[in-house]
């Protein structure tokens, strides 16, 4: 059987961030923040940074590990043209990198689902 595209995998968690629509410029203009970068940008920067070099540049799975670099944006590319298509940048690079590494088997949607949930709670107390 051959393999789904990334974008066919359906992601419940990331599928409410976008229905919620909490992307940067609408959440910093609600509390006045003017900085026009995300603070968590960075973060994701260096994320994707530990990831490709954990893949050590391989390009063969078999090679670098679970996610290799060219995977992950290749998976980037696709996913911010297609599902997260409505999103701005960066927030669609951060939610595509979660459906990515969801989708490949990475990491756990429900384990997704109760780290977002745990990150919401502290934000609203």
């Amino acid at each position: 059987m051959e393999p789904q595209p990334i974008e066919a995998h359906g992601i419940e968690p990331l599928q409410k961030i976008v229905e919620r629509n909490q992307v940067w410029p609408r959440m910093a203009a609600k509390y006045g923040v003017e900085n026009p970068v995300p603070p968590w940008k960075t973060s994701l920067d260096g994320l994707c940074d530990a990831l490709d070099t954990a893949a050590g540049g391989h390009t063969d799975p078999a090679a670098g590990g679970a996610l290799t670099c060219t995977q992950r944006r290749d998976d980037e590319d696709t996913l911010s043209a297609t599902v997260y298509a409505d999103l701005p940048y960066p927030e669609n690079q951060l939610v595509a990198l979660a459906h990515s590494l969801v989708a490949r088997g990475i990491i756990d949607a429900a384990e997704l689902e109760r780290r977002l949930t745990s990150i919401r709670a502290r934000l609203e107390a």
